[in-house]
């Protein structure tokens, strides 16, 4: 909880910081990178920093939590830092690193606002983040006794057993634990960080969803090689490396599994909505769902571009056909001569998708598509606290919320 003389403070300066809370973040990791280039090399995304996508999701969490401790004093924005938190784990982030960041925020803070840092303005923002970061140390501090590792420490080595081409750009990766050890568990939906080592010596991060059941002894990520135009920015060079350097019998350093996207009760009826590679988490809800005889109705949506482009589409079809009570529907905008008939022409449209009353939905696309489907679900009535999403990359819906 804010205290009331900072919760003042921070309601009087929240538009000022809000703002300008964009160039604080740019400076800031303008500021970061300089002191521990490291960072940089071996830690954050450059093509998210290249891109900038990194710096709003920072400024927008700030401003977010801010906003929401002024307004609901007496709560935390736990979905927010739930979700950060999964991706600091995957990361293996550690408390002292909150420290570094610290330092060169606030000097990021002082120099944009100059003047208007007075005293008592720095102390108040000072307790808002500390607020924030005490939260995300202690979920991140729960997440890693979950899976047995150590904040710092959360990698293993994976050697690829099989190796599948799924489209022109999308290569599906089947890895078994180096030590040969038991697999960790995982819930269905969640991903793992996987980092490599590229031709220039940094050591990059990516995170991918297993697309594999809990149940199964092998593990597989399906990885979509990332065109800059597409993702308005650079080339994905961790996926291209993945495509073109990376065979079976090599070794990837892989992290524990985490992320919130995950199957939130068990007898509901489910709906995924996905695109692009969007389907990967929900191949492994549907495989899970299969496997423990899952009853209530199950809806299956998908968009993507044309059914060539369309990534484990057979597994997509077969897995619904297992359930009991389920549907599959696919959207694709070209390439209609190779869709099957009831598939639908250009953008997912659930007008005539009948929406089971209790449907806990779980997104995972482009923002502009989730947020096009969670409006549909909310006109057919179902609750905002039942639809369920995942970002792959920063997280600038929740942010920006």
């Amino acid at each position: 909880m804010l205290s009331e003389k900072s919760t003042a403070t921070v309601r009087a300066t929240l538009p000022a910081v809000g703002a300008a809370v964009g160039d604080i973040a740019e400076l800031f990791y303008a500021k970061l990178f300089a002191a521990h280039p490291a960072l940089l090399r071996d830690l954050f995304n450059r093509g998210n920093q290249k891109a900038g996508l990194q710096q709003q999701a920072l400024a927008g969490s700030i401003a977010a939590f801010a906003g929401h401790l002024v307004r609901h004093p007496d709560t935390r924005p736990d979905v927010m830092l739930g979700r950060i938190a999964h991706k600091h784990a995957s990361l293996g982030i550690t408390r002292d690193q909150y420290a570094i960041v610290h330092r060169h925020l606030f000097e990021a803070i002082a120099e944009v606002l100059g003047e208007a840092v007075t005293p008592e303005v720095a102390e108040a923002w000072d307790e808002v983040y500390w607020l924030m970061a005490g939260a995300l140390i202690a979920i991140e501090e729960r997440l890693y006794a979950e899976q047995r590792v150590v904040a710092g420490d959360v990698w293993r080595p994976w050697t690829i057993v099989r190796r599948v081409e799924e489209t022109v750009d999308c290569t599906t990766f089947h890895l078994v634990p180096a030590d040969g050890a038991p697999a960790p568990g995982f819930k269905p939906g969640q991903y793992v960080s996987v980092q490599v080592e590229l031709p220039d010596g940094a050591r990059q991060i990516r995170q991918y969803s297993l697309t594999s059941s809990p149940g199964s002894p092998v593990r597989a990520i399906t990885v979509k090689r990332v065109h800059g135009p597409a993702a308005a920015g650079p080339d994905g060079e961790v996926s291209h490396h993945l495509h073109a350097a990376v065979r079976v019998g090599d070794t990837l350093r892989v992290s524990a599994p985490y992320g919130d996207l995950v199957l939130q009760d068990p007898t509901s009826p489910v709906l995924l909505a996905s695109a692009g590679i969007g389907c990967t988490p929900m191949l492994s809800m549907l495989e899970h769902l299969a496997e423990t005889g899952h009853d209530a109705p199950v809806t299956v949506l998908h968009a993507d571009r044309s059914p060539a482009d369309h990534a484990l589409r057979g597994d997509h079809r077969a897995l619904t056909h297992k359930l009991a009570d389920a549907s599959a529907r696919f959207w694709y905008e070209t390439g209609h001569e190779d869709a099957a008939a009831d598939d639908g022409v250009g953008r997912l449209d659930l007008s005539d998708v009948p929406v089971a009353p209790g449907t806990h939905a779980y997104l995972c696309g482009p923002l502009p598509f989730m947020r096009a489907v969670r409006e549909q679900l909310l006109g057919k009535g179902v609750p905002a606290a039942d639809i369920h999403y995942e970002v792959f990359g920063p997280d600038l819906w929740l942010a920006s919320a």
